[in-house]
């Protein structure tokens, strides 16, 4: 990543969003702001976005829709600003592919932590930073690239992974058919920043087999092994 990372700010509060966008200029940041959905969408299509600060309530488009909108169409992270009682959003936004949250009130220098923690995980466009220039996994029907940072499938159509699922699956696929704890996921994954959110792994872990298996009620590539972990079953071919 070169220069200044450019965060979205999207708050309708101003008295959120302006003091919050300063405070983080002041800290290397480079900041855009956004009251609603519709001008942050506008904002996503003629800039190059590093991550995304994304208020959950909000009128019009809430924020759970935009998130959704942003994961299905980018590998842009997320964090969500939601508010204490906001907790099935918190979970809904996570599932969604969210990289992070943080609860309102919050402390700018504990959220500024965050946005680097997130953004050293990812090269400023939603890609890994450990990811090789140009590799290619099979397992399954599956084909995880790194360069492009895709997950295709048999049809050749491309499937939408953040950087949170993305660097858990490259852990996966060079680690196959070995039992890995939520420890060794976090270590591997370089995700031991998100060990704050309750279950973190398990919600990554389900956000993904709905992604990769025929049926994630009955995993058969991304098995559960109690008491132990979890473990990619496939046979992994590097292609």
């Amino acid at each position: 990543m070169s220069g200044e990372p450019h965060i979205l700010l999207v708050d309708d509060a101003r008295d959120i969003r302006d003091p919050l966008a300063q405070y983080l200029g002041k800290n290397g940041l480079r900041v855009t702001k956004a009251a609603d959905a519709a001008e942050a969408r506008q904002v996503l299509a003629a800039h190059a976005i590093d991550l995304v600060l994304l208020d959950i309530m909000m009128p019009g488009e809430d924020g759970l829709s935009l998130a959704g909108f942003i994961r299905a169409t980018s590998g842009i992270p997320v964090i969500l600003l939601t508010a204490k009682a906001e907790e099935t959003d918190r979970i809904v936004g996570l599932e969604l592919g969210a990289d992070d949250y943080v609860t309102k009130p919050f402390s700018p220098r504990e959220l500024l932590a965050r946005i680097k923690a997130v953004l050293r995980r990812s090269d400023g466009a939603g890609r890994p930073v450990h990811a090789p220039d140009a590799e290619a996994y099979g397992f399954g029907p599956w084909v995880l690239r790194t360069g492009e940072r895709e997950l295709v499938g048999g049809d050749g159509v491309s499937v939408p992974l953040s950087t949170g699922e993305y660097n858990l699956l490259f852990a996966f696929v060079t680690h196959p058919k070995r039992v890995l704890t939520r420890d060794q996921l976090l270590d591997l994954s370089q995700g031991r920043e998100l060990a704050a959110f309750e279950r973190s792994i398990d919600n990554h872990i389900s956000r993904l087999r709905r992604k990769v298996e025929a049926d994630p009620s009955d995993p058969k590539l991304i098995k559960t092994i109690w008491g132990g972990g979890y473990m990619l079953a496939a046979e992994v071919r590097r292609l």
